[in-house]
């Protein structure tokens, strides 16, 4: 497919899962195989990856990893030039794989080391910080681990590592940054040291999580509240684009403030395509895939944003929470995940978007059914990951919180047990 457009050159990285190399070798043989050069990156960050394919203008890439998820997944994310491939064009790729004949030719296989070259960009573009800042760098044991933190402490920052050696096992805890207990030991850490905030990692470090001094979470969209402050001062009027999971106060903020928020569907390939189509310069998700392209390439890179982060924080000499004292306080859930079977999701996610509308609901259908409520507001979509449903509520009332809660977790069950009946 790469090939086809004229690619001559593609970068191959992989994460630490004890599965990475052999997936990685076999990738690499084959595209060599089929005539094409291959740059392998090592084992490296998946933003590395987009960074290679960027900054050096290869033709695409593929990451070996299984991401956030358990040590025993493993995959592929895959770019034709620097565009993430998704939805119909993976399915296209895999008819073109079964339909055959290959291509066949010699291509050669070389080492090209990305680290280094990442870390040097990165400083020339963020520069040091303002004030020095005590920071913990959890990376879960994945591969941000040999990366952001000798980053962030040439950028200024007091460095404490949490986890930060590469063991495919996640022996520590599991690397996704979206799990509350997952960061408890984040959270212990900056009690312990007084730093000023922690920043964790998921597996492939293309998302960020954060928690404040207090040992508090600030999920992705209060992130996004920040980093959408600064890119207005600098762009007034610029367009900011945000999952169909993140708070409304980030949307009425990004408003107030002269910008023009969009919502739209999760996937870290789908914003970055709406940020292309609508000319954004910020980017986000509720699970810390952050996209800059104001200064920055546009994709997904949870140390970029952790750079960006403590930027913000030297400039205006300020913590995370004073920053975000002036938001208006609501009560929110994390991501809720229902296990539910890959043969029913969408279908159950289906039928209870068309029995709200039915009943008179308002409700945005554009990534499975967020129901607009009187005090709040209640999510419902299938993982495009994972077999399950994802809930997110926002509320202004703890009561109101869990009406909410209670009665969007009443439909999916009754149009679960509908659709299985049927299935």
């Amino acid at each position: 497919m790469a090939a086809e457009q004229g690619a001559t050159l593609l970068g191959v990285g992989r994460d630490c899962r004890l599965t990475s190399d052999g997936y990685a070798a076999a990738l690499r043989e084959g595209i060599a195989g089929a005539g094409v050069d291959v740059s392998d990156l090592g084992v490296c960050p998946t933003p590395l990856v987009y960074f290679a394919i960027w900054h050096w203008g290869l033709g695409g890439g593929v990451q070996v990893t299984g991401s956030h998820n358990p040590s025993d997944y493993n995959g592929f994310k895959l770019c034709v030039g620097p565009q993430a491939l998704h939805g119909e064009q993976i399915q296209a790729l895999r008819h073109l794989m079964e339909s055959g004949p290959l291509r066949r030719g010699t291509g050669r296989i070389q080492p090209r080391e990305v680290v280094s070259v990442y870390q040097d960009h990165v400083a020339a573009t963020v520069g040091t910080f303002g004030r020095q800042i005590s920071v913990v760098v959890d990376a879960g044991n994945g591969t941000a681990g040999p990366v952001a933190p000798a980053l962030y402490e040439r950028l200024g920052a007091r460095v404490t590592p949490l986890f930060c050696e590469l063991d495919g096992r996640f022996p520590n805890h599991h690397p996704d940054p979206t799990i509350v207990d997952n960061m408890q030991q984040l959270v212990e850490r900056v009690r312990t040291t007084g730093a000023e905030l922690g920043i964790a990692f998921d597996g492939d470090a293309d998302r960020i999580g954060v928690v404040d001094d207090r040992g508090h979470m600030i999920w992705g969209d209060e992130l996004l509240v920040l980093y959408a402050r600064d890119v207005l001062e600098r762009n007034p009027g610029a367009t900011i684009v945000a999952e169909v999971k993140c708070s409304q106060r980030l949307f009425d903020d990004i408003a107030r403030r002269g910008g023009h928020g969009v919502m739209w569907k999760a996937g870290h390939s789908l914003l970055k395509a709406k940020m292309r189509e609508t000319g954004a310069l910020l980017g986000g998700e509720m699970s810390g895939h952050i996209f800059f392209k104001e200064r920055w390439f546009g994709f997904d890179d949870g140390i970029y944003a952790g750079a960006r982060l403590l930027e913000i924080l030297g400039r205006t000499g300020k913590t995370v929470r004073e920053l975000l004292a002036d938001l208006p306080h609501t009560e929110t859930t994390p991501e809720i995940r229902v296990d539910c079977p890959d043969a029913v999701k969408f279908r159950v996610a289906d039928r209870v978007r068309d029995q709200l509308r039915a009943a008179g609901r308002e409700v945005i259908d554009l990534d499975g059914v967020r129901l607009t409520l009187p005090h709040g507001w209640g999510l419902l979509r299938a993982s495009n990951t994972q077999p399950a449903l994802v809930m997110r509520f926002e509320a202004d009332t703890p009561e109101h919180l869990a009406q909410y809660r209670a009665m969007l977790e009443t439909a999916v069950a009754d149009a679960r047990r509908e659709v299985e009946e049927r299935h």
